[in-house]
Protein backbone atom coordinates (compact mmCIF):
# COMPACT_ATOMS: atom_id res chain seq x y z
CA UNK A 1 0.00 0.00 0.00
CA UNK A 2 2.21 3.56 -1.08
CA UNK A 3 -0.12 5.99 0.07
CA UNK A 4 0.91 9.96 0.98
CA UNK A 5 -0.30 12.56 2.70
CA UNK A 6 0.31 15.47 0.38
CA UNK A 7 1.06 19.04 1.73
CA UNK A 8 -2.19 21.24 1.25
CA UNK A 9 0.47 24.10 -0.04
CA UNK A 10 1.87 22.09 -2.88
CA UNK A 11 -1.23 22.11 -4.73
CA UNK A 12 -2.20 25.00 -7.03
CA UNK A 13 -5.32 27.21 -5.89
CA UNK A 14 -7.06 25.68 -8.96
CA UNK A 15 -6.13 22.25 -8.01
CA UNK A 16 -6.65 22.61 -4.49
CA UNK A 17 -10.01 23.72 -5.62
CA UNK A 18 -10.96 21.16 -8.12
CA UNK A 19 -10.03 18.18 -5.08
CA UNK A 20 -12.07 19.57 -2.97
CA UNK A 21 -15.17 20.14 -4.69
CA UNK A 22 -14.79 16.20 -6.13
CA UNK A 23 -14.77 15.36 -2.24
CA UNK A 24 -17.90 17.21 -1.50
CA UNK A 25 -19.66 16.45 -4.25
CA UNK A 26 -19.20 12.39 -3.76
CA UNK A 27 -21.98 10.07 -2.57
CA UNK A 28 -21.82 9.11 1.04
CA UNK A 29 -19.59 12.24 2.49
CA UNK A 30 -21.34 13.39 5.60
CA UNK A 31 -21.64 16.60 7.23
CA UNK A 32 -24.01 15.92 10.16
CA UNK A 33 -27.81 16.19 10.73
CA UNK A 34 -28.45 19.40 9.00
CA UNK A 35 -27.66 20.01 5.41
CA UNK A 36 -24.92 22.24 4.27
CA UNK A 37 -25.12 24.53 0.61
CA UNK A 38 -22.05 23.29 -1.48
CA UNK A 39 -20.43 26.98 -0.70
CA UNK A 40 -20.47 26.18 3.14
CA UNK A 41 -19.94 22.58 2.73
CA UNK A 42 -16.34 23.97 0.34
CA UNK A 43 -15.28 26.29 3.06
CA UNK A 44 -15.11 24.28 5.68
CA UNK A 45 -13.34 21.62 4.19
CA UNK A 46 -10.80 24.20 2.54
CA UNK A 47 -10.50 25.56 6.76
CA UNK A 48 -9.79 22.40 7.66
CA UNK A 49 -7.24 21.81 5.28
CA UNK A 50 -5.81 25.40 5.76
CA UNK A 51 -5.77 24.37 9.52
CA UNK A 52 -4.08 21.29 9.41
CA UNK A 53 -7.18 19.22 11.23
CA UNK A 54 -7.58 17.63 7.50
CA UNK A 55 -5.44 16.24 5.20
CA UNK A 56 -5.18 14.87 1.62
CA UNK A 57 -4.03 11.45 0.90
CA UNK A 58 -3.01 10.49 -2.79
CA UNK A 59 -2.96 6.81 -2.93
CA UNK A 60 -0.43 4.80 -5.90
CA UNK A 61 -2.48 1.96 -6.28
CA UNK A 62 -5.91 3.85 -7.31
CA UNK A 63 -4.53 7.10 -8.75
CA UNK A 64 -7.06 9.00 -6.48
CA UNK A 65 -6.69 11.59 -3.41
CA UNK A 66 -9.12 12.00 -0.62
CA UNK A 67 -9.54 13.61 2.34
CA UNK A 68 -9.19 12.47 6.31
CA UNK A 69 -9.83 14.02 9.73
CA UNK A 70 -5.69 14.72 10.49
CA UNK A 71 -6.60 12.53 13.86
CA UNK A 72 -8.33 9.05 11.77
CA UNK A 73 -6.92 6.08 12.78
CA UNK A 74 -5.85 5.17 9.10
CA UNK A 75 -2.96 8.27 8.65
CA UNK A 76 -1.12 6.71 11.63
CA UNK A 77 -0.28 3.82 9.51
CA UNK A 78 0.69 5.97 6.49
CA UNK A 79 2.45 8.15 8.77
CA UNK A 80 4.67 5.05 10.18
CA UNK A 81 5.19 3.71 6.71
CA UNK A 82 6.34 7.22 5.78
Amino acid sequence: MAIHIIPVKKLSAHALKGVIEEFITRGGTDYGAVEASLETKFKQVKNKLKDGSAVLVFDDETKTTNIFLADDPILKKVKGEE
